[in-house]
């Protein structure tokens, strides 16, 4: 008998070795004492160099991970019949539902009325937990039409700004990383000008109101005046770029950063260059991300990273104010068309309307309606002002009444440098994910740009403007795929009318 007895303790030690080199993990229904006992056994088999009381807590950890699992599992096959139940009772009543209702309230005794609250709650259920970018995304029944019609490649680096002059000759002006700005012919395509005289990224350009003239801001700390007297060439038949390309809505194509031309060649050798500054405003101690001409063309604007705003005159080149009040670097700054009132955006989350006119007052008011970087606020021809943000909405709001936005819009990706169209009171929304989405001031959208393997920007697209004075293009967009485009854009009657 001890001998029996012995071979079968050594026999039952063998056995719960093998199961303790065991590769699966089973799920038991032994009690804590067991579990204990075979925590045990796995310490004294296993191989490990962490110290027996780490690893009892570790695997004490695991078992308690393991029961919540067995607590979750139970609970979840219960709410299961609980919806299995309400199902036929429902179906008991002659009725139909989509999905189960995960309430335990009482059904009504009437069927209809029953249904009618279980679906209402369904429905508000589906709402609130849609994504607001989703919802966001209101279409009309007749969408603009957007076809791209020429591109400006010629940038050795991303453009960051674009603006169209206001007076003749039209010409397309663009401002990059590359320490210099173009100017277009939008007819053709061709370069016309070059302006190498900063010493930094050209972060912005604005045309005078009347005159031949530039305004650049730049990463130097400086922001120039240039002339520039240009000859638009003959035009030539344009070539129909939708016929080479995919479907304008095509989603699924993507062009990686190691397919796309790396355009080093592409730079317009024989267009003339200006080297020198007919003006240069200094005074800044950071960087001058953007400038604009107050109207008549007098006065400038320059909006900096070091926090501040600065009012100039042209002719004296003399700072006539400092606007200081955000807390932190400015993105840009805008002028309104018709009165002396500028906005200057910043990193803070605010945007600031500053009112110079009435010389002796320089009111301010403050809007704090994102919760990100503002990148934008620019006026409207009427009485509205549209901020655009890194929190990725975009707000309408009344100069009349500021308290709060009078539209939302809300995007799936970051907004740059917005523009809204005179004429058709059209927001243009650059964004982050190479995207350019029109909507209008309700909110309402309107269209999207066509972008696809061989259409639209492959990169970040960093700001829109429209010029709507041209015989094609009256919408352009730039990016930092080294290349600005030229879209015409139809907006049907209807939605002009909306």
């Amino acid at each position: 008998m001890p001998v029996e007895s012995g071979s079968s303790a050594a026999s039952r030690q063998a056995k719960q070795k093998r199961k303790s080199h065991s590769l699966s993990i089973r799920r038991t229904n032994s009690t804590e004492q067991d579990r204990g006992g075979l925590q045990r056994d796995l310490m004294e088999s296993q191989d490990s160099k962490l110290p027996v009381s780490l690893r009892s807590n570790l695997l004490d950890l695991f078992g308690q991970i393991e029961r919540e699992f067995e607590n979750l599992h139970i609970e979840n096959l219960e709410l299961r019949r609980e919806i299995e139940t309400l199902n036929d009772r429902l179906a008991a009543e002659g009725q139909t539902l989509e999905g189960g209702d995960l309430a335990k309230g009482a059904l009504k005794t009437k069927a209809s009325h029953s249904t009618s609250q279980l679906s209402q709650k369904l429905r508000t259920t589906y709402k609130a937990s849609t994504s607001k970018i989703v919802s966001s995304f209101k279409t009309t029944t007749s969408r603009a039409v957007c076809q791209l019609l020429k591109e400006y490649a010629g940038h050795r680096d991303g453009i960051w700004d674009l603006s169209v002059s206001r007076t003749g000759p039209l010409v397309l002006g663009t401002a990059s990383a590359d320490h210099s700005a173009m100017l277009w012919s939008i007819e053709t395509g061709k370069c016309l000008l070059k302006y190498v005289g900063h010493q930094g990224s050209v972060n912005s350009i604005k045309f005078h109101p009347t005159e031949q003239m530039a305004l650049t801001a730049s990463g130097d700390q400086t922001a120039h005046i240039w002339r520039y007297m240009v000859q638009l060439p003959t035009p030539t038949p344009a070539t129909d770029l939708t016929q080479q390309q995919p479907p304008p809505y095509e989603e699924d194509g993507e062009l990686s950063d190691r397919e796309e031309p790396d355009g080093e060649g592409e730079g317009p050798s024989e267009c003339p260059c200006v080297r020198v500054a007919a003006t240069t405003l200094r005074s800044h101690q950071g960087v001058v991300i953007a400038a604009d001409w107050l109207v008549g063309g007098r006065q400038v604007v320059t909006a900096s990273w070091d926090r501040a705003a600065n009012l100039y005159d042209v002719e004296t080149s003399e700072l006539v104010h400092s606007l200081t009040g955000h807390d932190q670097e400015l993105t840009h700054c805008c002028t309104h068309p018709s009165q002396r009132l500028v906005v200057t955006s910043s990193r803070d989350t605010t945007f600031r309307l500053w009112d110079f006119r009435d010389p002796a007052i320089h009111s301010v008011n403050v809007f704090q309606g994102h919760t990100d970087t503002v990148t934008s606020a620019v006026f409207t021809a009427g009485d509205n002002v549209v901020s655009g943000s890194d929190d990725r909405t975009v707000k309408v709001w009344d100069l009349k009444n500021m308290r709060s936005p009078i539209a939302t819009i809300r995007t799936d990706s970051a907004v740059n440098r917005i523009s809204v169209s005179v004429n058709q009171r059209v927001i243009a929304l650059p964004h982050d994910n190479r995207q350019v989405r029109l909507f209008d001031m309700s909110g309402v959208r309107l269209a999207r740009l066509p972008r696809s393997n061989r259409q639209g920007h492959r990169r970040m697209v960093c700001c829109t403007t429209w010029g709507e004075d041209s015989a094609s293009c009256n919408l352009f967009s730039c990016g930092f795929d080294r290349q600005a485009i030229g879209w015409n854009i139809n907006i049907p009657a209807l939605l002009q009318e909306k």
